[in-house]
């Protein structure tokens, strides 16, 4: 028997049927209070199970995430602002040797990591290079120099050439430098 209860209007209307929260349980049944999901004791334990499993991956992630450490943080960062500029540079040709290949792409910095730390995440200082200019001709420096100086202009060059004070980025550096360019290239996906 169904139980009924006073609805808005005054009239009495039958309580709702819920679908039973188990994957693969057709079932649906009379829920007893706000907390009652499944339809029986079988599907209850299931659900438990399935609950026990998702909460224990949940602090599992947590867990890691609490043991990275600011070098893991500041390599999380360097691969989001790499991928931006990978794609903020993807009809481009290879800033050094100015070709188009169906290889992969590297996020070649002009001046290096280790010899500028405070130019790492600069987007004057970093732009689309073929591996073969990154990796084997060590950067393709002369190259590149020249490249950069037809896409960005001498000025903006002789900065990037200066010496710059030192920078050690934080966790929470790390973190909002990534959460930056993660927006940052949604926004240029939404833009294509």
């Amino acid at each position: 028997m169904l139980r009924s209860a006073l609805n808005r209007s005054g009239t009495i209307s039958p309580k709702r049927m819920r679908k039973c929260a188990v994957k693969g349980c057709a079932n649906r049944f009379q829920p007893r209070n706000m907390g009652h999901k499944v339809c029986g004791p079988e599907c209850a334990a299931i659900h438990a199970a399935a609950e026990r499993q998702r909460l224990d991956a949940k602090q599992t992630r947590d867990r890691k995430q609490a043991m990275k450490t600011r070098s893991d943080h500041l390599k999380s960062a360097q691969a989001a602002f790499n991928k931006f500029i990978r794609e903020r540079d993807a009809h481009l040709p290879c800033i050094s040797c100015g070709r188009f290949h169906t290889g992969a792409y590297d996020a070649g910095h002009y001046r290096s990591v280790g010899a500028q730390p405070a130019l790492r995440f600069h987007e004057d200082n970093c732009h689309k290079q073929c591996v073969p200019c990154n990796q084997h001709k060590s950067g393709n420096v002369v190259e590149y120099r020249l490249g950069l100086i037809a896409r960005i202009g001498a000025e903006r060059v002789a900065f990037l050439e200066q010496e710059h004070a030192p920078a050690k980025y934080t966790i929470e550096d790390s973190k909002a430098i990534k959460a930056h360019y993660a927006a940052k290239l949604r926004a240029l996906k939404e833009q294509a």
